[in-house]
């Protein structure tokens, strides 16, 4: 029988935790750590969330002494409008028929008087060889009454001359009848003229209906579209159906110019051959010089606008009929007052900038990243501005969007 184990050596370890432990304590310690970063992240989002993202801009100044380098003055009215071509022109045919030919494209460069299309003109054609051979046939009329005239003119002087050399060897009779017959053969030979006449009258006519089949440039310029194709039915005027009216419109490029509607409020500042700065809406970060040509003796009774022509002296290929375009009529030069003081100011904001309550106009003011309300006194649009006539001496910068309702104090970020 063998001896009992000597269990007094047996120990538990328990300096060392088991595996098992080791990783649950692991697992959750990582699981706080990312769920206090989460919570982190959560509460920085909704606070700058909190904080709405302000578009604001700034009440500019304009001074009526210096700032507008060659091209003028300051800004003194703005006004948005429309790149057209002075010379402008729907090109169509003097008569109706099937378009057979046409010569050009959007873009081809014509010059006047060049052909742009053809009608089919078979039947003028016919008309002309026609009326060519009547004209012949009138000729020969004339030839052969010319020849008949002459002929009894000679017969009636030579009757008339041996009759007065001896009355016995020709009677009375026979004088009158040969002078008869030489009143009729130049009555025939003056109908025969006025028969050729109306044969190249009629000639003419019909050189002209056939020259009607062609459609020339009216003016040097530019194709700015197509109206018809081969094969279509145009007329001078819209009939209905397939039949067209234009063929090709065209514009001098050369004669471009900006029209725009200015408010009649500020029309007195506007004038013929003043200086304006011309902004076109594909390229809002170039200018070009411009100058006023016209002011249209009207108004518009709806819209309370006069339109103003402005010349656009800066020729640029990039410059396209049809193109928006903002125009900034700018005052011109004039002498500083005593002591460099400019000699006229204002001050000019986005009509976005304003707000209305019980009649009464303010803007929100944004200072240290808060708003504030500012009354102010303003005078009519004009291109999407106003001008300040009191509340704001220029330089502030001014809530025009992203804040869906603006109080007193509120915090916000600027765009």
């Amino acid at each position: 029988m063998s001896a009992p184990a000597d269990l007094s050596k047996l120990r538990i370890d328990r300096s060392t935790a088991p595996a098992p432990v080791r990783r649950a304590v692991g697992r959750n310690l990582a699981i706080f750590t990312v769920a206090a970063v989460i919570v982190a992240v959560t509460a920085i989002v909704l606070r700058t969330r909190s904080v709405p993202e302000a578009q604001v801009a700034t009440a500019s100044v304009s001074t009526g002494a210096g700032g507008g380098g060659a091209a003028g003055g300051a800004t003194s009215v703005t006004a948005n409008g429309y790149v057209v071509a002075r010379t402008k022109a729907s090109v169509s045919a003097k008569t109706a028929g099937r378009l057979a030919f046409l010569g050009v494209s959007e873009g081809s460069y014509v010059h006047r008087g060049e052909v742009i299309a053809r009608l089919d003109n078979a039947d003028y054609e016919a008309s002309v060889s026609q009326a060519q051979a009547n004209v012949a046939a009138a000729d020969a009329n004339v030839i052969e009454a010319t020849a008949d005239r002459d002929q009894t003119a000679r017969d009636a002087q030579r009757i008339s001359e041996i009759r007065a050399r001896n009355a016995s060897l020709m009677s009375p009779q026979d004088l009158e009848t040969a002078t008869s017959r030489a009143a009729a053969a130049v009555a025939r030979y003056n109908a025969a003229v006025a028969r050729k006449r109306s044969a190249e009258a009629a000639l003419r006519l019909a050189q002209a209906s056939n020259e009607n089949t062609v459609i020339r440039a009216p003016f040097t310029g530019t194709v700015l579209r197509k109206d018809a194709e081969v094969g279509e039915v145009v007329a001078p005027s819209v009939g209905g159906g397939l039949t067209r009216g234009a063929v090709v419109t065209m514009a001098d490029l050369s004669t471009l110019e900006v029209e725009v509607d200015v408010n009649e409020a500020y029309i007195g500042r506007i004038a013929s051959g003043r200086p304006a700065r011309i902004t076109l809406d594909a390229y809002p970060d170039t200018s070009f010089r411009g100058e006023v040509r016209q002011v249209v003796p009207t108004a518009d009774r709806q819209r309370a606008t006069v339109q103003v022509k402005v010349s656009i002296l800066d020729h640029d290929t990039r410059i396209l009929p049809e193109m928006g375009a903002k125009v900034d009529f700018l005052e011109p030069e004039q002498p500083r007052a005593t002591g460099g003081a400019p000699a006229h100011a204002s001050i000019r904001i986005p009509s976005a900038a304003l707000r209305s309550d019980g009649g009464a106009s303010f803007v929100w003011l944004v200072r240290e990243g808060r708003l504030t309300k500012r009354p102010v006194t303003v005078g009519p649009v004009s291109g999407g501005f106003l001008e300040v006539r009191s509340g704001l001496s220029g330089g502030e910068q001014l809530l025009v969007g992203g804040v869906e309702v603006p109080k007193e104090g509120m915090r916000v970020k600027t765009q």
